[in-house]
């Protein structure tokens, strides 16, 4: 696993110990950038679940301002990752469970133009943090969530604010689904 383009191009990322984490494969990772393009450049990034870190990361690389990455059991390794990128000045690592987290950060004050969700999958944890992101202050207006679920996840949780731009397949066992932030905020 490594950073596929920017500034820690071609830097590689540690991984954790046994199969409890399901880092994003670079195929996907590279589509995913590819569809998002330009709008990473300048934009402040949550990476939930964020396990090695390789999503923020890499869009740190890109351009990103900022990013926080937040993980209930990586946050060391997190923290190691961003320093080897020579991203961490730009990075906050948040430990802990991603709820409570996000509740924290809406209190802080903090807003996010990109949101990806990357958590275990088959679990209805995709499902909840979306749920929780559609009312949440966290999002910038006309900011994108990326959520990436099992292939068999096909229910979308009802919605306000979040609506469904984009649904891409990664043979039977990966789906990616961008979702937009309506700019009226209602």
């Amino acid at each position: 696993m490594r950073i596929i383009t920017g500034k820690a191009r071609g830097a590689r990322l540690k991984a954790p110990k046994g199969l409890s984490t399901r880092p994003t494969s670079d195929r996907v990772k590279e589509s995913l950038f590819s569809i998002l393009g330009g709008r990473v450049v300048g934009r402040r990034v949550l990476d939930l679940f964020a396990g090695t870190g390789s999503l923020g990361l890499e869009a740190l690389s890109r351009g990103a301002s900022f990013a926080v990455l937040v993980d209930r059991a990586t946050g060391n390794l997190l923290r190691d990752n961003a320093e080897h990128t020579r991203l961490a000045a730009s990075a906050r690592v948040m430990r802990g469970d991603v709820f409570a987290s996000l509740s924290r950060l809406a209190a802080e004050g903090e807003r996010f133009d990109l949101v990806f969700c990357d958590p275990p999958y088959a679990k209805g944890l995709w499902e909840r943090t979306l749920a929780m992101l559609d009312t949440s202050p966290v999002l910038s207006e006309g900011a994108l969530v990326v959520a990436e679920c099992g292939g068999d996840e096909r229910t979308v949780p009802p919605l306000s604010r979040l609506s469904l731009s984009r649904e891409e397949h990664y043979g039977h066992t990966t789906l990616v689904r961008i979702f937009a932030a309506r700019e009226d905020g209602v």
